[in-house]
């Protein structure tokens, strides 16, 4: 059995599905990595403490957004649930530290990257929350995740490096401003030396304020840190930005 990589996926709003070129980056992604049985997904917009099981069979999907066009509301992702991974995140974590949300279907930052990567949505896929958006214990909970990857299980992280929504340049004609540039530089260095410490400490690094006015998009980073070696090599499968000042910086570690 395959040792899977670890992986954050830039997960974009709705309207990615409408940009073809990036929807075949994440396909050609998808088919060059070995496909998994199992994915585990963290995204940005499930934060709830302790850590906490999404659905383990077909619920409806959580249309976590507004003002998109109405075909957005309806695109289908009727992936199977993974209730034997479930049970494995409760033998790994405890029982004690574990919640479940059985009603709760994927939201966005799940589903909109799955629906490009996996369009046949035939691998299960089970979502948790983030029980926190401190470094340190999301550290903690990616090593304890780890052994899922000889398992043949996809650990997904999904947010953005940058995410200002107060930035956004809806014609996106705009180049990405100095801020956005250098803070995704910044931490796609540090990423690639697999420092834990510096981005740990993100909120001393250039740009920022204006990059991360709050950290939950970040924050799934440092559970694919804590499920990954520092052996272990680090690509940036897709890179550039969106809608100005959001980059599209994707990682895959191993």
């Amino acid at each position: 059995m395959a040792r899977m990589p670890v992986l954050f996926v830039a997960h974009g709003s709705p309207l990615l599905l409408d940009d073809e070129a990036w929807v075949d980056e994440l396909r050609a992604w998808a088919v060059a990595i070995p496909r998994p049985d199992s994915i585990l997904m963290i995204s940005a917009h499930w934060e709830r403490a302790p850590v906490t099981i999404g659905a383990t069979k077909p619920v409806p999907l959580i249309r976590d957004f507004s003002g998109f066009p109405e075909k957005h509301y309806q695109v289908p992702y009727p992936c199977p649930g993974a209730p034997a991974l479930a049970d494995r995140v409760r033998t790994i974590l405890g029982p004690t530290h574990v919640d479940d949300e059985p009603e709760r279907g994927l939201d966005h930052g799940a589903y909109v990257p799955l629906v490009a990567m996996f369009p046949d949505a035939d691998v299960p896929v089970l979502q948790i929350s983030l029980p926190t958006l401190e470094p340190a214990p999301l550290v903690e909970l990616g090593k304890a995740l780890a052994p899922l990857r000889e398992e043949s299980v996809l650990i997904v992280g999904s947010g953005f490096l940058t995410h200002n929504l107060r930035a956004i340049d809806w014609r996106n004609a705009a180049p990405p401003p100095e801020w956005a540039r250098t803070f995704d530089a910044w931490a796609a260095d540090a990423i690639t030396r697999h420092d834990t410490a510096a981005l740990s400490g993100f909120r001393g690094a250039p740009g920022v304020r204006e990059s991360l006015p709050t950290s939950e998009h970040f924050a799934p980073v440092f559970v694919v840190l804590g499920a990954s070696d520092a052996s272990e090599p680090v690509r940036f499968p897709i890179t550039g930005f969106d809608l100005g000042s959001m980059t599209r910086r994707s990682v895959q570690i191993g």
